[in-house]
């Protein structure tokens, strides 16, 4: 490029006001040049490849087709399907305000059972397991609602697509990948968290796009509006779910580079800035959290009666649910000698310590009382606290315990006391056995046990419902421990309750004190000793993750692999198995998911051979400026305004910027999978999908408008129409064939004569 001179030097500012120029004309502005849609970008210095007509059009024909394919037979099958027994029931929950866990966030559960009261659902069916009957039950309102939002996402990823490439190409074929898509279409149609979650979170890229359109108008009442739009679709993405952590990620990592971009502009001073800056963390990260936690205090307030989620959480927090036994209740606040007490296990769902008449049986230890842990209230569960040389601690004023005492409990019921020796435990090996021993509270020194609260000091007072406390067991050194392993029916299905050598701190190894009776010692109102709402909040998320570390595979359940999901190797069967049943079965248009694999290998091939030619100076732009000068450019501006600028082609900035932008949403929402240790299912892929083919539209659309690299007009332009209809009739005329498995099918299965599936089993993994 030779030097530059005065004159063009002053291309730069030229350029800066005919972006601002082209900005403003963004915001309602006319303009005797353009009398085109702006799309609210300022990347109208480009050529559009169609008019205002057009646009509407295809965005129209986008909205309908995608709502159509949507709400099609929303009300079949008239029966519950797959995890619509989980997240109807809990909508049902909301409906009726009793509290329950799921180890997901609330939000979508929360708007699930808000479509159902609008529609008119009384939150009364029981939704017990897949193929129950509706019958006269008003849940189509709850089935729309997520159809609705569903509809949605063939809609942002078109709008998504053409902010990042102005090619209205592109971001058609994009939507029509996704419209007829009969994953998305199946994923979309019932009563499930994953159209809520993928809408949040293409919800939030829309926004991001937008508001990076908008750099060139800072702080103004648009840029404003898509930042803060950016942020509350944060929150819900992460309101649903916890893999809405990946999209806040995406955005992120956008930020940083922006705000890196900013810092090298020296026009900006550093004060300019440090506003940018913290106007981001005010969108992106303190309202998304306002919002998050709004989520969660709503959450509180509506599930505010007893229900089965009681026992996932601790005794304190349980005394805040109306129709609890602690609800309202009144009882010694310091634990005593001579009390009578319950102890629960603080684990997720612990029960409560427990015991009964039946002995272990010959070969499991000792052949002494069974100790369990039991999550339900029972008579069983109460013993009473001793000194370790008192046989009737209730005589005489009723000492505290304190912090290192050494005492002994004693099983209400049978008057054995809690005892552990060097016999293995029944299940856990290297643990050692609970049992209880004794008659009328005399047995050894192996009923001792050493109170410690944890995080505590010597003399500490024991707090009935907030003091975690662990039990040491004198002889052997080790920690009453609550393992969660399920004994066999001579335990009565109970769960194991061992002495572990393993003195880590853990919540299986931590209980705390529930009921306290001693009528010698004053009442106090439980109340006084509730949670306030951060305590409540922040045991809920530790809950919650424990809750979804504990979703190991089970044996025999079928577990899907990350690598399975993007060939399309296996779906999810929704609902029926035999020929007599409606069946549904998620699986993806298999001409979509390809198309998507092997674009993303043409893509990063493309992107390879696209930074070589840079590299050397050339333009791989089709009827674009290839190497020009800074004085031609500058002649173009001063003297044409053209749309048309720099060495590097329009259609190579969006193959690595716009493209590299849904590449890394892919990866981000595919690659954490490989990671977890949780059980997968096929149905996870869903959002990294739509990052896939958007890209894909992308990537095909560069690729068919690249055909005049080796043809002449008009040739290449029938090169491009042809690639064009082909890619079309290919996906219309697949879903044509697999949209039985969307929209339910009777009849014979596929391997069978006569089956509308006939012939269509490509893969003897796929199970319709």
């Amino acid at each position: 490029m030779p030097p530059l001179d005065d004159w063009t030097l002053g291309c730069e500012a030229e350029i800066r006001m005919l972006w601002m120029e082209i900005s403003d004309q963004t915001a309602g502005h006319s303009s005797e040049d353009d009398n085109q849609s702006s799309n609210g970008s300022s990347a109208q210095l480009f050529t559009r490849r169609h008019g205002e007509s057009p646009v509407k059009v295809l965005l129209l024909l986008v909205v309908g087709l995608s709502f159509s394919t949507r709400l099609y037979k929303i009300t079949e099958p008239p029966h519950v399907c797959w995890d619509e027994t989980h997240f109807g029931k809990m909508g049902s929950y909301y409906i009726n305000r009793t509290f329950f866990f799921d180890v997901h966030p609330p939000l979508g559960k929360m708007l699930i059972g808000l479509a159902g009261y609008m529609t008119g659902y009384d939150g009364t069916f029981p939704f017990i397991k897949p193929g129950d009957k509706y019958e006269q039950q008003n849940y189509w309102g709850m089935r729309g609602f997520c159809a609705v939002l569903g509809s949605f996402l063939p809609i942002f990823a078109y709008l998504i697509v053409l902010e990042l490439s102005q090619s209205h190409t592109a971001a058609f074929i994009t939507a029509i990948l996704l419209i007829f898509d009969t994953g998305c279409i199946t994923i979309s149609q019932y009563i499930l968290l994953d159209p809520i979650l993928m809408f949040f979170i293409m919800a939030a890229v829309l926004s991001m796009v937008k508001f990076n359109q908008q750099r060139y108008r800072p702080f103004t009442a648009s840029w404003w509006f898509w930042l803060v739009l950016t942020g509350v679709n944060l929150a819900g993405a992460f309101g649903v779910k916890f893999v809405g952590l990946f999209v806040i990620l995406l955005v992120g990592l956008n930020t940083i580079w922006d705000l890196w971009r900013l810092l090298g502009d020296l026009s900006l001073s550093l004060v300019d800035v440090a506003k940018h800056f913290l106007a981001r963390v005010v969108g992106l990260i303190l309202l998304p959290l306002f919002l998050y936690v709004t989520v969660f205090a709503v959450h509180f307030v509506v599930l505010n009666k007893s229900g089965p989620g009681d026992g996932f959480f601790s005794s304190a927090f349980q005394s805040r649910l109306m129709g609890n036994n602690l609800y309202n209740a009144s009882m010694p606040e310091y634990l005593a000698y001579g009390s009578t007490i319950t102890v629960k296990n603080l684990r997720i769902a612990g029960g409560y310590l427990h015991s009964h008449w039946h002995l272990y049986p010959e070969g499991v230890g000792s052949r002494q009382q069974q100790v369990t842990a039991y999550s339900h209230k029972d008579y069983n569960n109460l013993w009473l606290v001793h000194r370790q040389d008192d046989n009737n601690s209730q005589s005489g004023s009723p000492d505290l315990v304190r912090h290192g005492d050494i005492i002994r409990l004693e099983h209400k019921e049978t008057t054995r006391n809690l005892h552990s020796h060097l016999h293995e435990a029944p299940l856990t090996k290297k643990h050692f056995q609970v049992t209880g021993y004794g008659i009328n509270g005399t047995g050894d020194t192996n009923d001792l046990w050493q109170l410690e609260v944890c995080g505590g000091r010597k003399g500490d007072l024991v707090k009935v419902l907030r003091s975690k406390v662990r039990f040491l067991h004198r002889a052997t050194g080790c920690v009453l421990y609550s393992s969660g392993k399920t004994l066999p029916k001579w335990g009565w299905e109970q769960v194991e309750v061992t002495c572990s050598p393993y003195l880590k701190e853990t919540p299986s190894s931590q209980w705390n004190i529930e009921d306290h009776i001693n009528p010698k010692l004053p009442n106090i109102s439980l109340s006084v000793l509730k949670p306030h709402f951060l305590e409540i909040l922040l045991e809920s998320h530790i809950v919650m993750i424990r809750g979804n570390s504990g979703l190991k595979p089970k044996d025999n359940e079928m577990n899907s692999k990350p690598w399975h999901w993007p060939i399309n190797y296996q779906g999810l069967r929704f609902s029926g198995v035999n020929e007599t049943e409606y069946r549904v079965y998620l699986l993806g248009n298999p001409v979509v998911w390809w198309l998507n694999l092997a674009s993303l290998g043409l893509y990063l091939i493309m992107v390879a051979v696209a930074s070589v030619t840079i590299q050397r100076g050339f333009s791989l732009g089709p009827k674009r400026i290839g190497m020009i000068n800074a004085r031609e450019v500058a002649m173009i501006l001063a003297f044409n305004k053209c749309k048309l600028c720099g060495c590097v082609s329009e259609q190579s900035q969006v193959l690595m910027r716009g493209g590299g932008l849904l590449l890394l949403g892919w990866l981000l929402h595919y690659a954490p999978f490989y990671t977890m240790g949780r059980v997968l299912y096929y149905h996870h892929y869903f959002p990294a999908m739509l990052f896939s083919s958007m890209l894909t539209g992308i990537t095909v659309d560069i690729l068919l408008n690249s055909a005049d690299l080796i043809l002449q007009p008009p040739y290449s332009d029938w090169m491009q129409r042809v690639g064009q209809m082909v890619l079309l009739l290919s996906v219309l005329y697949s879903f044509y064939l697999f949209h039985p498995l969307s929209y339910g099918m009777t009849g014979p299965l596929a391997h069978e004569p006569g089956s509308a599936m006939a012939g269509l089993k490509w893969m003897d993994s796929w199970e319709f």
